[in-house]
């Protein structure tokens, strides 16, 4: 559970709405799951209605996918395998749920192109940042797979990079069991709140665990704002990418 206390970032609890043109969505693996291993279709297609619901009011979606539902190369470590080799296998594992998103995608009528860091020509394009962009340009999803293409990167270090090679105006971090930032852990502390808004300054400077820091440091050093909300509900991303305030916004300011 992500906690802050008060005093660690300025805080102001009515920040203004942000209604994006592009954004790169985080998408854990857990998510599509559903808390299992494997891929849990009805979940998959929630996200895909969504997300095309999003694209047809004009808003340019990418998205990053995780792979936890598959692999975790951290974890796969801790039990005795190398690491290098069990982060490409998360890497594998990200792509498969690409699939799965574009392929729900494309049932609700909604161009997809998967890009991969990792070539595998017959299932997606190479990751190319200028053809991302003309992509979603052309009112198509872009979804990002294989993570970095390389070990030790964290999907969500890949999110952020993702966002400023597109030039995208805000990151979408979806959480599951979390619907955002707290000033301690809801389900120990019943006083704890949910804060609207935080400085990148305030989360780094806690060591809090919202995304990993790298993600944060680049977000923060180019002024990219992050949006923390909730995995859970039908609507989630879409009043998250309508400006509504849901969740937590993060800010370098």
């Amino acid at each position: 559970m992500t906690m802050v206390t008060e005093q660690s970032a300025t805080v102001d609890q009515n920040p203004p709405a942000m209604r994006p043109r592009r954004v790169v969505l985080k998408l854990s693996g857990e998510v599509f799951g559903g808390g299992a291993v494997g891929v849990e279709p009805d979940v998959v297609q929630s996200l895909a209605k969504q997300i095309a619901t999003v694209t047809r009011r004009g808003i340019q979606v990418a998205v990053v996918v995780g792979g936890g539902n598959f692999f975790r190369g951290a974890e796969l470590q801790k039990r005795g395998m190398d690491r290098n080799r069990a982060d490409y296998m998360g890497m594998l594992g990200t792509v498969m749920n690409c699939l799965a998103l574009q392929d729900f995608l494309e049932k609700e009528g909604i161009e997809t192109r998967v890009q991969t860091a990792i070539t595998m020509a017959q299932v997606a394009e190479p990751y190319l940042p200028l053809r991302a962009i003309r992509h979603l340009e052309k009112g198509r999803v872009v979804i990002f797979g294989a993570g970095a293409g390389m070990p030790y990167f964290s999907t969500d270090t890949v999110t952020a990079q993702r966002a400023l090679e597109i030039h995208a105006d805000m990151v979408l971090m979806s959480k599951n069991g979390v619907d955002g930032v707290y000033t301690a852990d809801p389900r120990i502390d019943p006083t704890a709140r949910k804060l609207e808004t935080i400085t990148f300054q305030g989360v780094l400077q806690r060591g809090l665990r919202v995304a990993d820091q790298a993600a944060f440091s680049l977000c923060e050093e180019n002024k990219l704002p992050m949006l923390v909300f909730g995995a859970e509900g039908d609507d989630t991303i879409v009043r998250a990418c309508a400006g509504e305030r849901i969740g937590t916004l993060i800010t370098a300011d």
